[in-house]
């Protein structure tokens, strides 16, 4: 009986050596709150050369962190890009903010610097580009804009570990005041659910430590008096956002590794770019010379007006041939939730027209030569 091969538009990649630092960390007397927390921590440092960093429990928490350790609340602007998961935006409205969108550069479907100019008011208190599909956005132009404005700057690089923005890694902060990470299992490097913030702000980074536990410190230097070696104080209202030492085990493993998943991964791309970039069916999304993407996706854009097949269609067709893939993103403003806001069909068209066209083709390490050959050609099957 013959079994077709299946595809997802991105997966883990486990090795026995991720494992065994697991399973050395589970016969530990630490699983929680130990020293891999630390040990992970420095690692990410070390890899994005940023001064501090605070692991947590996933990718959302990082946001809603980094949100509430600039001190953004109520009737505060946040903007970003309505082309994102619903978490970037979602931490804003946990802190109290109001989020302002600006629309997407079509030509890497990041936030558009000049769209981002025209949102600014005297409300506005940070701005938080995405860095998609793992290329940075242009953070220079942001960072100038911010300064000029005395705002924030907030990293939603949940794509962009391993990435690189004019010769620097995306996480040093050298254009930011903080940054965020996701370790879900479909990122570039995976802790099974995770996240973590990077930034150079010594008052920030403390902050961010008490805020991951419940507001709670036992910093000397923290705190108004000292009963004991037992004594602890609650300075903010805080969260149960801590990671545990086994999943930094896998994390301290899997970053040893980020960097042949990167060159594996724009392996892939040039093969995607070679077989797509001159059909006149599909168009590709632009990488600037300022960025060196680490690629967590690859969409590619299909220019539905050439072709007789609509996308709903397309997906059903790709699923009965193997293909699982996705659509990044559905705009954040045309949810059902967002609509109370008064954002509304038209709003940003870029980011519709990026929507109504994108595809994310299946990007993960272990896919071979003959599983590449497969999935464009099952894709120039259907697209007709």
């Amino acid at each position: 009986m013959n079994f077709k091969k299946s595809y997802s538009y991105g997966k883990q990649s486990i090795s026995f050596k991720d494992i065994w630092e697991v399973v050395k960390t589970l016969r530990s007397n630490w699983l929680t709150q130990g020293p891999k927390v630390k040990e992970f921590e420095q690692a990410l440092c070390d890899y994005t050369g940023a001064k501090y960093c605070v692991v947590v429990s996933n990718g959302t928490a990082a946001l809603h962190l980094a949100v509430l350790s600039l001190g953004i609340s109520k009737g505060d602007e946040v903007i970003t890009s309505p082309i994102t998961f619903l978490a970037s935006s979602n931490a804003i409205l946990y802190s109290g903010g109001i989020v302002k969108f600006a629309d997407i550069d079509e030509k890497t479907a990041c936030i558009d610097p000049i769209q981002i100019e025209k949102q600014i008011i005297d409300k506005t208190k940070a701005i938080m580009p995405i860095h998609f599909a793992g290329q940075s956005c242009d953070m220079e132009k942001i960072f100038n804009i911010a300064k000029n404005h005395n705002l924030f700057v907030i990293e939603d690089a949940a794509h962009g570990l391993g990435s690189e923005y004019k010769g620097c890694k995306v996480g040093s902060c050298k254009y930011s005041d903080i940054t965020t990470f996701s370790f879900h299992p479909v990122k570039n490097i995976t802790t099974g659910e995770g996240g973590a913030i990077t930034t150079n702000n010594k008052d920030i980074y403390e902050k961010l430590l008490m805020l991951r536990a419940h507001g709670i410190t036992k910093n000397k230097n923290l705190l108004t008096k000292n009963d004991g070696p037992w004594y602890y104080e609650q300075h903010y209202l805080g969260f149960n956002y801590r990671i545990t030492d086994i999943q930094c085990a896998l994390g301290i493993s899997q970053l040893k590794r980020l960097d042949k998943f990167i060159k594996r991964r724009r392996d892939i791309v040039e093969v995607y770019k070679t077989e797509f970039e001159n059909d006149d069916r599909f168009s590709l999304l632009e990488e600037k010379e300022y960025s060196k993407a680490a690629f967590h996706i690859f969409p590619v854009l299909i220019n539905f007006e050439k072709v007789k097949i609509g996308k709903k269609e397309l997906f059903e067709n790709l699923k009965k041939e193997g293909l699982f893939l996705q659509v990044h993103y559905i705009p954040v403003y045309l949810q059902p939730y967002y609509k109370m806001f008064g954002f509304k069909n038209g709003d940003f068209p870029n980011s519709e027209e990026h929507y109504k066209r994108t595809i994310s083709l299946p990007l993960y390490i272990e896919l071979r030569k003959n599983d590449l050959k497969n999935i464009v050609k099952i894709i120039k099957k259907i697209v007709v």
